[in-house]
């Protein structure tokens, strides 16, 4: 699977699992000159900043260990930008969503960093 395919194959799959767990999608690959959040969705009084990350297996390594220090730096300074462009009362956190193709899974990781 081509890597874009299979990066909107993980996002839309992301974004149903959250739906079905009342979760409302905000945005989908929100951009800013510092990076992107794949999934930005809210539950009750929670944003929540989400990374999906979709590997055919973890025989290598897990998904979320490729969420490095650098993609790390760059989703939170996306997040403040939304935060100070929807000026709202929420508590906030980042997640992380592995998808495994080969086995069909996913793993949602709440307060990943």
């Amino acid at each position: 699977m081509l890597p874009r395919l299979k990066g909107a194959f993980g996002e839309t799959k992301a974004a149903k699992y959250l739906r079905k767990n009342k979760y409302e999608i905000i945005a989908s690959g929100y951009y800013s000159r510092f990076g992107e959040i794949d999934l930005i969705a809210k539950k009750g009084n929670t944003v929540v900043f989400i990374e999906v990350k979709t590997r055919k297996d973890a025989s290598f390594a897990k998904a979320f260990e490729f969420v490095d220090r650098n993609k790390i730096q760059k989703i939170k300074k996306t997040a403040q930008l939304w935060m100070t462009q929807n000026d709202k009362d929420y508590n906030y956190r980042f997640d992380v969503i592995e998808i495994y193709t080969e086995n069909d899974t996913l793993n949602h990781i709440e307060n990943a960093f």
